[in-house]
């Protein structure tokens, strides 16, 4: 005999063995024994929440010789029939591969035949947001009024599809995701049914992964079951089916990135990808992580809604005060986006180290969450008493010298060299040359145009023009090919009406020039004395 999937095996075939839809199951059995029974029925809700199997059950009950509290009773001809498949009175129809005109007209020339046994002729059109226009309304007239012994349910997971007109004629009945806590019960049910030994821990996380769908529960431990036949099922080896990551990984990538260890970050994920985890689930996952982090530390009694064990709580509560609010929803709103790319990317691994370096490194974003997280990096440092000193070439001074590039060094640890002024005066050529830069920019051509517009301006030594370009192409374009830069010092001293000492220099990338030079573009229209020549 052929094996039989968990989720076929164990399709409720009464109204009681239905679980996380109460309130659709309490309505139907009223209907039924109140006989107020509709003639249309519209069941909408996430995938394997039970519509297609209440639909049974519902067209079992009302056609049922002996119901017992509105639920069929399984019995009975007409039950054993329609259980089988082999009831003429329960039509089934899927709309994904029957969706034209021609096949609901077949449906309306039927319903005027009236059933052979039985009391309803029950129409079940699965996914019915896929019937096109002409098929929807080819349907309306019988929708709005059928015979007195046809039911049609309508079921899909996408509601919004469906016309207005449609929506109209029908009880509408929404399924809920199915909770975490009433998937694992019913899995473990039946795994004591099947005699298999399953940890409860493995049990919950194949009910967390299943987001709500009973039928994906019950896939995915037939999956995992099968793989480690005959073997108790624990959470180790759930996690190895699925390739999912223990929670406790996203606590130690947690820390790295409080650290802003970039290298631990890699190292982690390199242990990830080599124990073959599935990097969308790990992005999934870890973003899960962070939202219960967020709900921890916006509340103290969190319990019901994080579901977590008691040992996974008290980590998690001391991993959320390690960190800021504002820091968490900024981790969020990056993996988030991380997810809506990742699915089809080709570089699953590299758009998540990349994500993991913006996590480490705020200062490569401008948002406003960014610039707080860096913020608070300097008021951290500031408080362990370490602040910055200047130290090889990078602030330009007066009179050639230039400030010193940022680094860190513990109070206490040394003698502290101090910064020279910025520069009192600059020079009224140099002035003349900013105040037009625009001009000169608009006037030169592709592709040095482009290649100016990302430019800083800065003094160099002797107080002459410095042009900061990026590395790259704009660095060798004016660095090393010829006639390039003499171009441009011909340009700036045409706009000046004198000739121009123009110095250029090259940095990574705009940040750098932020932080390490004087932006002239931005001093020039403070009250800055200028030097008269």
């Amino acid at each position: 005999m052929s094996y039989t999937a968990l989720y076929r095996k164990f399709r409720p075939s009464r109204f009681e063995n239905v679980k996380g839809q109460e309130h659709i199951v309490t309505t139907l059995q009223n209907q039924i024994k109140a006989e107020r029974i509709g003639h249309a029925y519209l069941f909408c809700g996430t995938r394997g929440t039970g519509k297609t199997s209440i639909a049974k059950i519902f067209a079992k009950a009302v056609n049922c010789e002996h119901p017992e509290g509105g639920s069929p009773c399984g019995e009975c001809t007409s039950c054993k029939a329609i259980a089988a498949g082999a009831s003429m009175n329960v039509i089934e129809i899927d709309a994904a591969s029957n969706n034209g005109v021609d096949n609901i007209r077949e449906i309306v020339d039927e319903v005027s035949y009236s059933p052979a046994e039985g009391k309803y002729k029950v129409y079940i059109i699965d996914e019915v947001h896929m019937l096109s226009i002409g098929a929807f309304n080819a349907l309306l007239k019988t929708l709005e009024e059928p015979p007195s012994y046809a039911i049609f349910i309508l079921a899909t997971t996408e509601v919004h599809k469906i016309p207005i007109t449609i929506l109209s004629r029908c009880q509408r009945y929404d399924f809920r995701r199915i909770t975490i806590d009433t998937i694992a019960s019913r899995l473990r049910e039946l795994m004591d049914e099947e005699q298999i030994q399953v940890e409860e821990k493995a049990l919950r996380y194949v009910a967390k992964a299943a987001d709500g769908s009973m039928r994906d529960a019950l896939s995915l431990l037939d999956q995992c079951i099968a793989f480690h036949f005959g073997q108790e099922l624990t959470y180790d080896k759930v996690l190895d089916v699925l390739g999912a990551v223990d929670t406790e990984v996203f606590g130690r990538l947690l820390r790295h990135v409080l650290d802003r260890d970039v290298t631990g970050c890699i190292s982690l994920l390199e242990e990830i990808v080599m124990q073959g985890r599935e990097l969308t689930q790990f992005v999934t996952d870890f973003t899960w992580y962070l939202r219960n982090l967020l709900l921890v530390r916006s509340s103290d009694d969190i319990e019901d809604v994080i579901d977590v064990s008691t040992d996974n709580l008290a980590r998690l509560r001391e991993e959320a005060g390690m960190i800021q609010t504002d820091a968490v929803m900024r981790y969020i709103r990056i993996f988030s986006e991380l997810s809506g790319q990742i699915k089809y990317a080709a570089q699953k691994r590299i758009l998540i180290e990349i994500a993991l370096i913006k996590l480490c490194r705020p200062d490569m974003e401008k948002d406003y969450e960014s610039i707080v997280e860096r913020i608070r990096a300097v008021e951290e440092k500031i408080e362990n008493g370490v602040i910055a000193v200047s130290s090889g070439e990078a602030y330009p001074a007066e009179g050639g010298g230039v400030y010193g590039s940022v680094s860190q060094t513990p109070l206490g640890a040394g003698t502290l060299k101090e910064c020279p002024p910025l520069p009192k005066a600059i020079p009224a050529d140099v002035q003349a040359v900013v105040d037009k830069w625009a001009s000169i920019v608009g006037q030169a051509s592709m592709p040095m145009k482009q290649y100016l517009r990302n430019a800083g301006l800065s003094l160099g030594g002797d107080n002459k023009l410095m042009v900061v370009v990026e590395d790259g192409l704009a660095s060798d374009y004016f660095l090393k090919q010829e006639g390039h830069k003499e171009l441009l010092v011909q340009m700036v001293s045409e706009a000046a009406g004198k000739e121009i000492d123009v110095t250029l220099q090259s940095v990574p990338d705009r940040g750098t020039f932020v932080q390490n030079y004087v932006d002239l573009s931005q001093l020039i229209h403070m009250d800055i004395e200028v030097e008269e020549e």
